[in-house]
């Protein structure tokens, strides 16, 4: 009786495991933009955060084989700019404030280009 207890429990861990999502990698895309800064437009907000302006654009770089989308971010503090480098995970917005692993040092991007805040 112990024997076939133990058989049915290891099977139905088995049968468990077997069926789970938690071991695979998350879906990564590329956020453009426009779709980045509404985005992060409604994280930022959804925290309460105080800020100015929110400015995106295509950096060039990637992670993960991903383009990354570049934030800034008018924190108005004697102004202060926030970077925040940003893609998709599994259909929602990651920053590498959330995932350090997401590259986002410094660059120029976007000089040569017309960014629209509004």
């Amino acid at each position: 009786m112990r024997t076939a207890l133990l058989i049915v429990a290891l099977a139905l861990l088995v049968a468990g495991c077997g069926g789970s999502s938690h071991g695979s990698a998350p879906e990564l895309k590329s956020a453009p933009p426009a779709l980045a800064k509404r985005l992060l437009t409604r994280q930022l907000n959804a925290k309460q955060l105080d800020y100015k302006w929110v400015a995106c654009v295509a950096v060039g770089r990637s992670y993960k084989h991903v383009a990354i989308t570049r934030c800034n971010v008018d924190v108005g503090i004697d102004p202060h700019v926030e970077g925040y480098c940003v893609l998709l995970k599994d259909g929602r917005l990651a920053t590498n404030h959330q995932d350090p692993a997401i590259p986002c040092k410094h660059d120029d991007a976007g000089w040569d280009k017309t960014t629209i805040t509004s």
